[in-house]
């Protein structure tokens, strides 16, 4: 019973490593399941058994490689533990992410694909927020243990992540700028801890008033 499922495993993996190939290569629009199934050696309908949609498959290509470089412990925040460290922590492996060349293609070919489809766009976007709730829950849970600010947790999540993407993000997909450097991530990083604390940290002991 087992071997039948491993077979099964591999033919995905090869659909969706052709997927990644053909979607770089040659854009969405002229991506076809038949061109994905003939360069991973397998049938059209097995490529349909896996994915019942090119969207579909597109979707599950973004979300695979955003969850490879940020697969988090149940346990996010983690009391006693200085707060730059942990959000160290989250932002290197965002910018392991970032710094993926595959994610930025795929990314560069879904904003070229959403413009001629809105609605396309909502449901990538919707896949890709579902990963970002990491930092949510972390901003959270500091709040809960008295060591961030009063802010809603959302907003506080979303100006970390526009603070590397500024930099690991918006010049790499529609400027085709170079990824970063190992030292200029880490430099954004940071930059990015240095800004957000500062803001946003309540000190251990604060000074009487």
């Amino acid at each position: 019973m087992t071997a039948p499922q491993r077979l099964t495993d591999r033919k995905r993996e090869s659909i969706v490593q052709a997927a990644i190939a053909e979607f770089r290569d040659n854009g969405f629009e002229v991506t076809s399941m038949d061109r994905i199934a003939a360069r991973a050696e397998v049938s059209k309908r097995t490529v349909y058994n896996h994915f019942p949609s090119k969207e579909e498959l597109f979707a599950e290509m973004l979300q695979r490689l955003w969850a490879k470089a940020t697969a988090q412990s149940e346990d996010i925040y983690r009391p006693g533990v200085p707060l730059r460290e942990q959000l160290r922590d989250l932002l290197n492996t965002k910018m392991k992410t970032l710094g993926d060349s595959n994610f930025i293609d795929l990314a560069r070919v879904a904003i070229g694909a959403t413009i001629h489809s809105p609605e396309r766009a909502q449901a990538w976007v919707s896949r890709l927020n579902q990963r970002e709730e990491t930092f949510t829950i972390w901003v959270r849970g500091a709040q809960q243990d008295g060591r961030l600010k009063d802010v809603e947790p959302g907003f506080a999540a979303s100006q970390i992540h526009a603070l590397l993407k500024a930099f690991a993000f918006w010049p790499q997909v529609p400027l085709n700028e170079p990824l970063l450097s190992a030292e200029k991530q880490q430099s954004v990083v940071e930059s990015a801890l240095d800004l957000f604390l500062c803001w946003y940290e309540i000190p251990a002991n604060p000074k009487p008033v």
